[in-house]
């Protein structure tokens, strides 16, 4: 069973993508929550078959971050995660070293296909994303009550609990849902949650 690192300091964000990757059953993963805790997790239980870190968590800088990963994880490879990344960024990253850069608006099957295909020694890098410019997700301009209702996703609550918060009716949640996670341009609740958090809004 290959064994691989998440390094991700948002817990929900790290922990659903180690449950679509653990749900392949292909896969050991081991968690992270930011650099120096990566690091010293490869030292103590020896080189990962593939580390995927975050952009944006403590510690991690490109190219410094990145380099010393790849150093201490040896021959095997290392890609870069992240929810606000610029093109740029990617292709400095891909520049410096990495296997591959992830979005975490990767959809699950294709995230799980990206791993094996790093796992085998490939490249990943979305050719579409690479030549786009930078999310329009960044600036998603939510209303206050929308705000409300991210808020309630992130802090894990129901849509009848939140519609129970706000004093409203459930279906006015489920149209709030529907509405916040097409400007996040994610393709669920939880998406929506992973997005937030990543770029700060929550």
């Amino acid at each position: 069973m290959k064994r691989i690192l998440i390094a991700d300091d948002h817990d929900l964000v790290r922990e659903t993508l180690a449950d679509y990757i653990r749900n392949a059953g292909e896969f050991s993963v081991d968690q992270a929550s930011n650099l120096d805790e990566s690091l010293d997790l490869i030292q103590k239980n020896g080189t990962y078959d593939l580390v995927l870190l975050d952009y944006k968590m403590p510690g991690m800088t490109l190219p410094e971050g990145l380099l010393q990963t790849l150093e201490t994880n040896a021959d095997h490879p290392v890609a870069i995660i992240s929810g606000t990344a610029s093109p740029d960024v990617a292709r400095r990253a891909l520049a410096t070293g990495a296997a591959g850069f992830l979005p975490k608006t990767i959809a699950p099957e294709t995230l799980i296909s990206a791993v094996r295909h790093l796992l085998g020694g490939g490249v990943y890098a979305p050719q579409q994303f690479l030549e786009s410019d930078r999310n329009d997700g960044q600036n998603p301009n939510l209303t206050p009550r929308e705000m409300d209702v991210l808020r309630g996703i992130c802090e894990g609550k129901a849509n009848k609990e939140i519609a129970r918060d706000l004093d409203v009716q459930e279906v006015t949640i489920k149209l709030h849902v529907k509405t916040l996670s097409r400007k996040l341009q994610a393709r669920n609740r939880t998406h929506a949650a992973m997005i937030a958090r990543d770029i700060d809004l929550i």
